[in-house]
């Protein structure tokens, strides 16, 4: 590994705005200006992912890397590992092969202490909230109606649903509960805020309970920013690390996509954007959570769009979206292949009706057949859709040189983004626009709880952040293969105020995970 000092300097870094955890770790002061319209945003999603793996990370690294090779000035931003899915079943999120940041278990575990901030500054509120009633209650807040909940950055069902007693001689007690840090509100505002002084707005914003009169009860209530923010004062500082061949990469925030909105952060995207020629990012999952959330949030939020769109796919798990056995998966199906070209064909039309132009990065394996290739390439152009098969894993940056070069030609052109919905939409509207564009499915049910908070934030500008499962376009992660018509089942709403967006609970979804029966942190 090279100095990361060294590194910075490439991009005229001066050593004053650097600060470092060691000689390959360090945070960077943001540069928050709009980035120039000369600048390419390059957003890598994929298809709905499988345990055969899709690569969209280890694509993201050497996507970068290889822009770099061809001597074009890139830098790749990348959310932060939860060690919740450290410990359970993802993993770490470095990427893989010749194509993965350093230094790894740095970057897994403990990282620059940015969780462990976040965790802090959340559960500082909750202490606040409790402290408050134990002292008098002087707001009157409805013990029933405390909104805000405590969170930790592992997987822990055991504390999904608590009672906090906050006065035994009083009976003053209440249901509540925990989430994992990358599902937190305020994980969610770390990575959306434009501004140090935005932050702050969004923090005090924040709704955490409602009193007796079902008045909303907001975190400024308590007089607590200026505590928040010197928490956090150095977590908001972009984390810089670099590829195995020596190309920066930024690694900041990380709310997870199937229960957040699955980017990293504003500040860290643009200030790669004021640096680099090019910036690659990359939204959690597939297109239908991370990239919809990323163009329908993210980039109306920032001001910012992308230039292209690189969507990763497998033979492998191409040939599970059609029904493949995850043990037969080195074998040739052709059969299976061709009916998980469903999955695929759908995710391009979701990046397609953005307005954006795509191109499919297929990750290479050895066990793919001749056969299978053709098949794949075949459909591909059938479609008009530009793609490229990568052998990043293998061969780091040159092996995603026809796709870096691809990807140059498709972002050369004017982009526009053409949002699901529009901010002045009905919540509903919102809703059922976004499950019918991006999920294909026929529409939403909707539980009485959830209607008639629906009925409630009817007029809501808030975008809308919709929690399911991301294995299949349906709320049933069983459901791989949809065969007919479908629904989406909503189950309850929770507002986010100081992020702006109401999250839509989709099927059975937990904003803490549990752990599998053979957890990662078995096999370390």
């Amino acid at each position: 590994m090279k100095p990361i000092v060294d590194i910075l300097k490439k991009f005229g870094i001066p050593q004053k705005g650097i600060y470092q955890y060691g000689s390959h770790i360090a945070k960077l002061e943001p540069i928050l200006k709009r980035p120039s319209s000369q600048k390419k945003l390059i957003l890598v999603t994929a298809i709905s992912p499988t345990p055969a793996g899709e690569g969209k990370t280890t694509v993201s690294i050497g996507l970068n890397d290889a822009l770099n090779s061809l001597k074009h000035k890139s830098i790749v931003a990348l959310r932060e590992p939860s060690m919740g899915p450290v410990f359970g079943v993802k993993g770490g999120a470095n990427g893989g092969g010749k194509a993965q940041i350093v230094p790894k278990d740095d970057i897994d575990l403990h990282f620059t202490g940015d969780f462990h901030a976040i965790t802090a500054a959340n559960n500082l509120i909750a202490a606040c909230i409790d402290n408050h009633i134990y002292w008098g209650n002087e707001l009157q807040i409805n013990l029933n109606q405390i909104t805000w909940r405590r969170v930790m950055d592992v997987n822990d069902r055991a504390v999904r649903e608590i009672e906090v007693t906050i006065n035994s001689k009083k009976n003053l007690k209440y249901k509540t509960g925990f989430d994992i840090t990358a599902a937190s509100e305020l994980m969610a505002i770390f990575c959306l805020s434009n501004s140090v002084k935005e932050m702050e707005e969004r923090i005090n914003n924040i709704i955490v309970a409602f009193n007796t009169s079902g008045e909303p009860i907001y975190v400024k209530h308590f007089n607590i920013i200026n505590a928040i923010m010197k928490i956090l004062q150095m977590a908001i500082y972009p984390n810089c690390v670099q590829s195995l061949e020596g190309n920066l990469a930024f690694v900041h925030g990380g709310p997870f996509a199937n229960i957040a909105h699955g980017c990293n952060s504003v500040f860290a995207t643009k200030t790669a954007m004021n640096l680099a020629e090019y910036t690659v990012t990359e939204a959690g999952f597939g297109s239908d959570l991370g990239a919809e959330k990323f163009l329908d949030i993210v980039c109306d939020n920032a001001d910012i769009k992308p230039n292209a769109v690189v969507l990763v796919a497998s033979i492998r798990s191409l040939k599970m979206h059609g029904g493949a056995d995850a043990k037969s998966l080195t074998n040739e199906n052709l059969a299976a292949l061709k009916s998980g070209f469903d999955n695929l064909h759908q995710h391009i039309k979701n990046i397609q009706a953005f307005g954006l132009p795509v191109i499919v990065a297929l990750n290479q394996f050895a066990s793919d057949t001749k056969n299978e290739i053709k098949e794949v390439g075949s459909f591909l152009t059938k479609q008009n859709i530009p793609y490229s098969f990568t052998t990043l894993f293998a061969n780091g940056s040159k092996g995603a040189q026809d796709l870096a070069k691809q990807v140059i030609g498709l972002s050369s052109k004017t982009s526009k983004v053409i949002p699901v919905y529009k901010s002045d939409d009905e919540l509903q509207t919102k809703i059922e626009s976004i499950v019918k564009r991006c999920y294909g499915a026929q529409g939403v049910i909707f539980s009485e709880q959830a209607r008639q908070k629906l009925i409630q934030w009817q007029k809501s500008k808030a975008y809308v952040c919709i929690a399911k499962t991301p294995l299949t376009f349906s709320d049933d992660p069983k459901q791989i293969m949809i065969h007919g018509p479908f629904q989406i089942h909503v189950n309850d709403l929770l507002i986010a105020n100081g992020a702006n967006f109401i999250i839509v609970m989709a099927g059975d979804i937990f904003r803490m995970p549990g752990l599998p029966k053979e957890p990662a942190a078995c096999k370390m």
